[in-house]
């Protein structure tokens, strides 16, 4: 299988390029971003791309291959709609557009997140801009899409998310993880799970389009 990954610097994406490298069924991976990931593999090849609004130029390059895992994403906060429906949908889109026309043949998954809104109504900000995106891609005519709302995600393998309040915050929950496991199993996974249960979904398929945290985590096999 040869897979396309957008968003490999960030957590989910690092844990989802790591679980692709270890996979044996996995041919080639093709991180593409805005900068390089520092990272050396056989496996892997790297596509730094600044303007991710246009993806002409760079068509050849993005053609043959049989998966996508979108993970690029930034969080809402102080952001005004504008700015987030920028990098949240403009760039989604683009590259989910320009991925279908070169490979029709191709499963195209996206990380987008619990409360996610599908009627694009509500007041939260992020949820309607999320659930657009969401919409809006499983319109296109891959073969097959599937979304991922995962909740809280636990990184592994000493993977650390971008963003300081993330950082902090997932800091402080390590001790508690057991615990939260243990209580709210529905609330969590981990970068391996959703990492596993994307290539799953790219293989094999998945039981519905829209994939909450127990669903990943199914998916996945259950194994940490």
């Amino acid at each position: 299988m040869k897979v396309i990954l957008f968003g490999a610097t960030g957590m989910v994406g690092q844990g989802v390029l790591r679980e692709c490298l270890l996979d044996p069924e996995v041919e080639r991976v093709l991180a593409v971003g805005r900068k390089a990931t520092g990272q050396q593999h056989a496996k892997l090849r790297e596509l730094v791309h600044k303007d991710f609004t246009d993806f002409s130029s760079v068509e050849e390059e993005l053609t043959g291959y049989d998966a996508c895992f979108f993970c690029l994403g930034v969080s809402s906060a102080g952001m005004k709609e504008e700015d987030y429906h920028r990098v949240t949908y403009d760039f989604t889109l683009a590259a989910a557009k320009t991925l279908v026309k070169r490979n029709p043949g191709m499963t195209f998954i996206y990380v987008s997140g619990t409360g996610t809104d599908s009627t694009e109504q509500g007041r939260s900000m992020w949820a309607r801009v999320k659930g657009k995106t969401e919409n809006a891609l499983m319109k296109l005519p891959f073969k097959a899409s599937f979304m991922f709302r995962p909740g809280i995600i636990q990184p592994m393998d000493g993977i650390k998310s971008q963003t300081k309040a993330y950082r902090v915050g997932y800091a402080v929950m390590a001790p508690l993880t057991p615990v939260l496991k243990a209580l709210f199993p529905k609330l969590l996974t981990n970068t391996r799970q959703v990492g596993r249960a994307m290539l799953q979904a790219a293989r094999h398929g998945a039981p519905k389009r829209l994939l909450e945290n127990p669903d990943i985590n199914s998916l996945a096999g259950g194994t940490s």
